[in-house]
């Protein structure tokens, strides 16, 4: 039996994240009755914390090769249909400034709190209602339509999105409740990963490199194919940095990683050499002063004391390994407590790319980061966040 006709709804949006609260406003604006639950006592905690404040709320380049899925054609539809200008468009009419920090990365001028004005503000103008501190108990589906009994009340809808998020930064209020209603109604769950974290090390490692926490340095590091330019960051328990989180989305337990000190210097070996001839009394630590902070380039010049003058050959190879491709073998990551995202979810197999509904479940949706799709660093997670909740609001 269905619950009171005063709560029947056209759609019900489980999750008032950045995904959640784009397909309500694209629902709401097809004339939709829609109602977005939301189990914290605030919308949008993501956004309000991505950036550092500032929200890092798009990338000007988002080519689906810049995420990770079990199916790597599967948010090209929805990417393709909802692009960064289509967001920046959103912004512009709400007078909303932003400017270009790096790598294609768009920051907020008015800060985070804006960006989720402008989504709350746009959900009240098509008539999406946001309820707050709710509770959800169960979720069944009934003579086509779906019955969501919460701590406020019991609503219908014919159709229901799942957009609660992943499991990263569980003190966010993250849970697995998106995975916990895919295999209520039988959709198959791609293992879940931090992902975007920093790794760790063994001890004896970590105890070298503890003089270093703090010390960041430009690189390029590999795992497998993988690669990626940015700076690296040692902390108290390994390594972090935009280098670091994008290849952890990569890394597996086992892989080896390899880290290039001297990003812009084609031969290190050659270079080190050449130093050898045109600077033979002066100490290798001297001369990576040139390239990096005094306590990274005392810590790379230590096994090598005295002037480069009296290094083998063997000895600066074996430096030139150290400087431009430093093997290392994380023990781990630092977990989905420090993960900004969640690497699988929901299996791409099991959702229509063009609307997100379940192929095998007529009206249920799962859009963001609960869907086995995970982008770079660098405001391509918004991306899939915005792209998919209009890709589903436009289709419920």
């Amino acid at each position: 039996m269905l619950a009171d006709k005063a709560f029947e709804l056209d759609v019900i949006i489980v999750g008032a994240g950045a995904a959640g609260l784009m397909c309500a406003i694209a629902a709401g604006g097809r004339g939709k009755k829609t109602l977005v639950l939301e189990r914290s006592k605030k919308a949008g905690s993501k956004i309000l914390i991505s950036g550092g404040g500032r929200c890092n709320f798009t990338n000007l380049h988002t080519p689906a090769s810049s995420y990770i899925s079990e199916n790597m054609h599967f948010a090209k539809s929805a990417l393709s249909s909802y692009t960064p200008d289509d967001f920046m468009d959103l912004l512009t009419s709400n007078g909303v400034t932003w400017h270009e920090k790096t790598l294609g990365q768009l920051f907020c001028d008015q800060g985070a709190g804006k960006i989720l004005d402008v989504l709350l503000r746009a959900c009240a103008e098509v008539g999406a209602e946001v309820r707050l501190n709710t509770d959800i108990a169960a979720i069944d589906h009934s003579e086509g339509v779906y019955v969501v009994k919460t701590s406020r009340g019991t609503f219908t809808a014919p159709s229901l999105v799942m957009a609660s998020g992943g499991i990263s930064i569980p003190k966010m209020g993250a849970t697995p409740f998106s995975y916990e209603i895919a295999r209520q109604f039988g959709l198959p769950i791609v293992p879940t990963e931090a992902a975007l974290v920093p790794l760790v090390f063994a001890p004896d490692l970590v105890a070298e490199m503890k003089t270093l926490a703090g010390v960041s340095a430009d690189c390029i590091v590999r795992c497998g194919k993988a690669i990626f330019r940015e700076n690296l960051l040692f902390t108290h328990r390994g390594l972090s940095g935009p280098a670091i989180l994008q290849i952890s989305s990569y890394w597996q337990q086992g892989d080896t990683i390899e880290v290039n000190l001297l990003p812009d210097v084609a031969d290190s070996l050659g270079w080190l050499k050449s130093e050898r001839t045109l600077r033979a009394k002066v100490t290798l630590k001297t001369i990576l002063k040139d390239h990096f902070s005094e306590r990274l380039a005392e810590w790379l010049a230590a096994p090598w004391p005295g002037n480069i003058a009296d290094l083998s050959n063997k000895s600066l190879e074996a430096a030139a390994r150290r400087l431009s491709a430093w093997q290392l073998e994380p023990t781990g990551s630092e977990g989905f407590a420090k993960a900004e995202v969640t690497r699988g979810g929901v299996s791409t197999k099991a959702l229509s790319s063009k609307t997100m509904e379940a192929r095998t479940q007529p009206g249920l949706y799962f859009i963001g980061e609960c869907v086995d799709v995970t982008g770079w660093l660098g405001g391509y997670n918004f991306q899939w966040a915005w792209a998919s909740g209009h890709a589903c609001g436009h289709a419920v």
